[in-house]
């Protein structure tokens, strides 16, 4: 006989464990439990049948696997946890006995230091599985970056969290490794690549933020405990890659004046000892470092050039067609002629860090200095410029500096050009001179700041002349989205996207609306014409009884001749009698092709003056009905679930052709409204 089983000891029961039985089994509080769950990455889990892994008479709503909380028995984390309740209850004794000074001092150096290093190596074993786990860590960071300092959030943690950001995008801007940048509602979105990972995170705008009491800032401050350790690490890994120490020298002072990226530098592992960051000579690619040669081994390959030189030929400048390939980006190219398109390789980091290389940017005191700053930076310029109220670390505060080629503002369009004594504004330091609204330098080119995220997006530089100030600018697009077969795409034409016939009939329709309003204005102003008329025989009529002060019936004739003035009235004039014969005429055409289609002869239009634009039309929507015929045709010869399946496919085109042009019959106006 079977040994019978015991209710509970296998199957969900045993494999599912409630959030109140893994507290009492780990014999720890609830929300030193939530913080372990948070670190350890441990999440509740929902099993099949909730009312087998209960083992209660009431449900419960929070399930955890068994093995898991197994396993946090055995956290180093459990310790500290208990060493701070037995601090807490020893700080508690203290103050009930009145000794102030003994609470403090256990207070202050008694508390237990907390370390997540073990929980990093075991959560992330490689290098790659950090990378990959980075963009919520950088998301939560920098959203407590730009908070305020409150109780819940100390100013140490925002302190913090500004200055590991602010490694990373310098580890960004030394090798290049940014790709995108997007402005959205929510912030700005970035991505970057590195050692072959894509990483976006969002960055919220430097708006005041008010700390509502409906967000649990606690279990957030958890995260962003554990994140900061995680970024610490993945820094450290970064900075040491490309032979740089970690972390860089931070200037407290030059921050606290707003400095931001200008506070830190940047130091070698060499010799040599610190790196400017305007130091041009040395390059340093996605994750390796490329260091120059020494000066003896430089002198004699200067040598060695110079002989060879002088024994060959000197040889064209153009380049052949293998360096040219092998400058190139690989283009990856679909085996299967209609299989699905790959991604293709984006910039590479060379590209990137010669795109504003040549410029030299100012930075107007209206524009957001610190994201145009990390674009600039991360792809290859190195002299930006901004008002001295922006902050310290600029390339120049003179607005005046002959140097400056670009400048952002967001302003409205400046209308008078600078001379040599005009538009010159004194300040506080007399060396600095700042141009007055409504002036500009001649010799610079100003554009709006989504200029730069255009370029960045597109990785070449685009016409200045669209992002002008006071110019409409362009849409701003998502650079992760791309519009699919039949959706409408803003970047190309009209004439790319319609479809056979559909600007004709698009002209026709406009045509017929306006003769519609014509024909509007044209009944509203006869009516009104009738109504001055009828208010005018209404006062001649009260002329005459006040005149006579009696009522005169008609007599016969007259009553005749009014009778034929309606029947005259009633008579709609020459148009009424065209449009009927028009109808009579279209009747007639019609009754003649079934009669001709009946009988199986061809039959000729007699229709006099047709418009080409509706013949076409007319053609294009037999050949569509034919079309139509043909496929229903073919749909009978299908089963039903493929019948079903192509439907719905068939509809979901039709809405995203309809969506499309809705789309661009809107665009259509708008353009045709802009050239008028």
């Amino acid at each position: 006989m079977a040994k019978q089983k015991k209710k509970g000891q296998s199957g969900q029961a045993k494999n599912y464990i409630t959030r109140t039985q893994a507290v009492r089994k780990l014999q720890i509080s609830l929300p030193d439990f939530r913080r372990l769950c948070i670190f350890k990455g441990i999440y509740p889990r929902e099993p099949r049948n909730i009312k087998k892994a209960s083992k209660s008479a009431t449900h419960s709503t929070t399930f955890y696997y068994t093995k898991d909380i197994q396993y946090l028995l055995h956290e180093p984390l459990l310790a500290k946890f208990r060493e701070q309740k037995a601090l807490e209850k020893k700080i508690a004794r203290s103050l009930g006995r009145n000794e102030v000074q003994d609470a403090v001092r256990l207070e202050k150096y008694g508390m237990p230091k907390i370390k997540l290093d073990h929980i990093v190596r075991e959560r992330y074993p490689t290098f790659v599985d950090a990378l990959r786990d980075l963009d919520d860590a950088l998301s939560l960071l920098s959203l407590f970056a730009n908070l305020p300092s409150t109780t819940e959030v100390p100013a140490k943690v925002i302190a913090r969290c500004q200055r590991l950001c602010h490694e990373f995008e310098h580890y960004l801007i030394a090798t290049n490794s940014l790709r995108k940048s997007f402005l959205s509602i929510k912030g700005i979105y970035y991505q970057a690549t590195i050692q072959g990972q894509d990483i976006m995170w969002l960055v919220p705008y430097k708006f005041v933020q008010r700390v509502t009491q409906d967000v649990d800032y606690r279990i957030m401050g958890t995260f962003v405990e554990f994140y900061c350790t995680l970024l610490g690490f993945v820094n450290y890994r970064l900075y040491t890659s490309i032979g740089l120490v970690y972390p860089p020298k931070f200037d407290v002072v030059s921050d606290e004046r707003g400095a931001e990226l200008a506070a830190f530098t940047l130091e070698g592992r060499g010799i040599g000892g610190g790196i400017d960051q305007r130091d041009e000579h040395k390059q340093l690619d996605n994750g390796h470092a490329r260091n120059g040669n020494t000066k003896a081994v430089q002198a004699q390959i200067d040598k060695i050039a110079q002989e060879t030189s002088a024994q060959e030929d000197v040889k064209q400048d153009e380049p052949t067609e293998e360096q040219a390939q092998t400058d190139a980006i690989d283009t990856f190219i679909p085996a299967a002629p209609e299989g699905d398109i790959l991604p293709q390789p984006d910039l590479t980091a060379d590209e990137a860090a010669h795109l504003f290389s040549e410029f030299t940017f100012f930075i107007s005191r209206e524009a957001p200095r610190h994201p145009i700053e990390f674009l600039l930076r991360a792809f290859g310029c190195k002299r930006v410029g901004w008002d001295a109220v922006l902050g310290e670390g600029a390339f120049t505060h003179d607005e005046r500096d002959p140097r400056i080629t670009h400048q952002i503002v967001d302003r409205p369009a400046p209308s008078q050009s600078l001379s040599s004594a005009q538009g010159q504004e004194g300040s506080k330091d007399q060396s600095l001179q700042t141009v007055k609204p409504g002036y500009i330098m001649p010799g610079r080119i100003y554009v709006q700041p989504q200029w730069i995220w255009d370029c960045v997006n597109e990785g070449k530089l685009l016409r200045t002349d669209v992002y002008a100030p006071g110019e409409t600018l362009p849409p701003h697009l998502s650079p992760w989205v791309k519009p699919t077969g039949g959706q409408y795409d803003p970047r190309a034409t009209l004439e790319e996207q319609e479809h056979e016939g559909e600007a004709d009939a698009a002209a026709i329709d406009e045509s017929e609306d306006e003769e519609g309003q014509e024909e509007t204005t044209q009944q509203a102003v006869e009516g009104q014409e009738a109504e001055e008329k009828d208010d005018d025989d209404d006062e001649d009529e009260d002329d005459d009884i006040d005149a006579h002060d009696m009522d005169v019936a008609p007599s016969d004739d007259e009553s005749e001749e009014e009778e034929k003035e309606d029947e005259a009235d009633t008579f709609g004039g020459f148009d009424d009698a065209i449009s009927q014969d028009s109808d009579l005429d279209e009747d007639a055409e019609h009754q003649k092709e079934l009669e001709a289609e009946a009988a199986g002869r061809p039959v000729k239009s007699n229709l006099i003056g047709a418009d080409p634009k509706a013949k076409a039309i007319r053609a294009r929507q037999t050949e569509r009905s034919r079309k139509e015929e043909e496929v229903e045709r073919q749909k009978m010869m299908m089963s039903n679930k493929k019948r079903k399946l192509y439907e719905k496919m068939q509809y979901s085109n039709n809405k995203r052709d309809e969506e499309a042009e809705k789309l661009r019959k809107k665009r259509r106006k708008l353009e045709k409204a802009g050239k008028r």
